[in-house]
Order: structure tokens, then C-alpha cells, then sequence
């Protein structure tokens, strides 16, 4: 199985037996409700099919608020079923592994929070302390280039970053990674075994 849905709780910090505080993301998991089995004779490929955070109020096409689909090998793809749950026996402690959310927009922003420009003079007559500066020539060639740095909305995009398992729950279904994790509260994260 390669990997899991989950929501971020926050952040703490958890102590090593040699005295060491080390700063974790907690991600709740909670039960991933398998709802289908893609198998390689139908679909041409092995893939579980999985639901996350059942909606209080289900629609007859929808039961669950996040559906996924992760691959398999298919050796592990006998040992689920259909209906069963999927929880956080697939993964190890100190086990590194890939976590995928979307980021917090943070809006319409300048180059200087944007770029990390380092903006203009802050005396002797400039205007544009926090300008982009030139952002081409004249006539020739007479466009800005592509993919130029400029002001433009600031985050709410996927992110994908490691790290490593430091401490798992498998009764509270909560897992503890090292450092920070992309999102706000209660965002969907996807984990993926690296």
C-alpha cells in the first residue's frame, strides 16, 4: 500500500530520551474506508480506491468528503478488502515519507514577499521602495519575457516536502512528523510512502 489520506491537527514538540525537543506536525488519519479495488484485468492496473472523513449528511453519489485512489503491488493487493479499513500499520517509525497539501493563500502580494526582493533605496529621492525595478527593455523587444518575477497571488498551491515518522498512535489513529507541514488546520494531507 502506498499511502494514506489524513488531516492536519497542528503542531507541538515531542522530547527524545536524550532531552532533545524536536518539533512535529500531528495528522490525525483516521480510518480510510477502502470503496474500490482497481484490478490490472478491468483497469489495467492495481489501485485501492479510498474514502476519508464519511459527510454527516451523505449524498447518494457521495459518501465520503475526499475520495483517492493510491497504487499497490500486487502482492498487498489479496491482504485488503473491499469495505475494510485502512489505517496506519502500513507505515514505520523513523520511516521517511512524502507529504503533499495545499498551502495557505496569502493573497495578492508584492515581489519583496512574493520573490524576496530586496526592493529599492530607502533615501537620496527614490519613489519605489518596495518596487520590482526594471522589468525589461524599450522597443527591443518590446514585451516583458516570460516567466518574469512580478506581484501576483501568493500561496493556495500544492506542495510536496519529507520527512521523517517520529512518533505514531495507532489507537488515537494520529501520526507525528518531523518539522512543519504545508496547509492550514483541518487541511486534507496525503501521505505517501517515499
Amino acid at each position: 500500500m502506498s499511502g494514506l489520506m489524513g488531516s492536519k491537527i497542528g503542531m507541538t514538540r515531542i522530547l527524545k530520551a536524550d532531552g532533545i525537543a524536536v518539533p512535529v506536525s500531528v495528522i490525525r488519519t483516521g480510518p480510510n474506508q477502502i470503496l474500490h479495488k482497481k484490478t490490472a484485468e478491468k483497469d489495467g492496473y492495481l489501485a485501492l480506491v479510498l474514502g476519508f472523513e464519511p459527510l454527516k449528511t451523505p449524498k447518494k453519489t457521495k459518501k465520503y468528503r475526499y475520495i483517492k485512489e493510491f497504487s499497490i503491488n500486487s502482492e498487498e493487493f489479496d491482504q485488503f478488502e473491499k469495505g475494510s479499513a485502512v489505517d496506519l500499520n502500513i507505515f514505520k517509525e523513523g520511516e521517511k515519507i512524502t507529504l503533499s497539501s495545499v498551502s495557505k493563500g496569502k493573497g495578492f502580494a508584492g515581489v519583496m514577499k512574493k520573490w524576496n526582493f530586496s526592493g529599492g533605496p530607502a533615501t537620496h529621492g527614490c519613489t519605489r521602495h518596495r518596487g520590482p525595478g526594471s522589468i525589461g527593455a524599450r522597443a527591443k523587444p518590446g514585451r516583458i519575457e516570460k516567466g518574469k518575477k512580478l506581484p501576483g497571488r501568493l500561496g493556495n498551491e500544492k506542495v510536496t516536502i519529507k520527512s521523517e515518522i517520529v512518533m505514531i498512535n495507532q489507537e488515537k489513529g494520529l501520526i507525528a512528523v518531523k518539522g512543519a507541514v504545508p496547509g492550514a488546520k483541518n487541511s486534507l494531507v496525503i501521505l505517501k510512502k517515499s
